[in-house]
């Protein structure tokens, strides 16, 4: 049997490492695989500190891309042949979004450059969760926090949401948004449905 490989997308400061963490201690989720992008590879390592500089941004695309082909033959293809359900935090819609926001003045169209790069090769989620929050109510989150990246700023923010939000408009099938301002309760029960109505 084929295993199903579920995603957890959202802007900076959407609440996707609260909600990572109570799926990992909810027992009905002991039999999955936990994951993320970056991974914490030395590929994933790399890619950390360029998001902590002022690397190049197709540089640093490029490591993200190269992070994720390794995720998938180290991580993602060997459980999906096993037939396990993986969740990933982050994985390559969030490539799309934030790099295709960074390299916006070098490509005419960056969102479609990307998805090529990606094209016949990466695993399409079954399904992909997208935490969806203003980027101003993100942004006070993440403030809040004591490691912050050069991307938590609303403008930019907010064009990585638009982004997020043309994915899921362009793949209803794959998508459910979920609102990340209501509280977590409501947030986690959302969740929860998604996921338990994949299986």
């Amino acid at each position: 049997m084929k295993g199903k490989l579920v995603t957890i997308e959202g802007i900076d400061g959407s609440g996707k490492t609260t909600i990572m963490e109570y799926l990992k201690q909810n027992p009905f989720y002991s039999d999955i695989i936990f994951t993320r992008e970056p991974t914490k590879d030395w590929i994933g390592q790399a890619v950390m500190r360029a998001i902590q500089s002022d690397v190049d941004p197709l540089a640093e695309l490029l490591l993200f891309t190269a992070d994720h082909a390794e995720h998938i033959r180290n991580t993602i293809n060997p459980a999906m042949q096993a037939g396990r359900v993986i969740i990933s935090d982050r994985y390559s819609d969030s490539r799309i979004a934030y790099q295709s926001s960074t390299l916006k003045d070098r490509f005419d169209e960056p969102v479609e450059w990307i998805k090529q790069l990606h094209r016949g090769w990466t695993i399409v989620p079954d399904l992909t969760v997208l935490l969806d929050i203003d980027p101003k109510t993100a942004v006070s989150r993440c403030n809040s926090r004591d490691a912050q990246t050069k991307f938590e700023k609303v403008d930019f923010l907010l064009g990585v949401r638009n982004v997020f939000l043309q994915l899921a408009k362009e793949n209803p099938q794959r998508f459910v948004i979920i609102d990340a301002s209501q509280s977590l309760e409501k947030v986690k029960k959302e969740v929860d449905r998604a996921i338990k109505e994949l299986e």
